[in-house]
């Protein structure tokens, strides 16, 4: 009875952490918004690793998503862009959410404040 609990351990999938969102930026333009977000996740392949981000209003709106199409093992933390977002005039502030291939959209957001 005492290896039922290691093999139970082994038997649990294993969860890391969702991708840490460590800066993002806005910057409005004639075709619309460019946000800008640094995440940071322990990617370890293709099987997990950090594959999106997304912009949303403060009542759960999504405005854009970006989609990341390939693990970034190598370069921690790493930046990319959306360009062309549609949000709202008056709109102080939005919401940045993370997501990973394994464990889905963070729970937690990161809150953006437009210039």
């Amino acid at each position: 009875m005492r290896y039922v609990i290691p093999l139970l351990l082994l038997a649990a999938p294993l969860y890391a952490e969702a991708p840490v969102i460590e800066a993002a930026t806005a910057q409005h333009g004639g075709g619309g918004w460019t946000v800008s977000v640094t995440l940071r996740h322990p990617d370890n392949g293709w099987d997990h690793y950090a594959d999106g981000w997304r912009v949303e209003l403060p009542d759960g709106t999504v405005l854009a998503t970006r989609e990341l199409l390939h693990p970034h093992e190598t370069e921690q933390p790493f930046t990319r862009a959306q360009s062309g977002i549609r949000i709202p005039a008056g709109t102080a502030q939005v919401l940045i959410r993370s997501r990973c291939l394994v464990d889905g959209w963070s729970e937690q957001t990161q809150v953006l404040t437009l210039p």
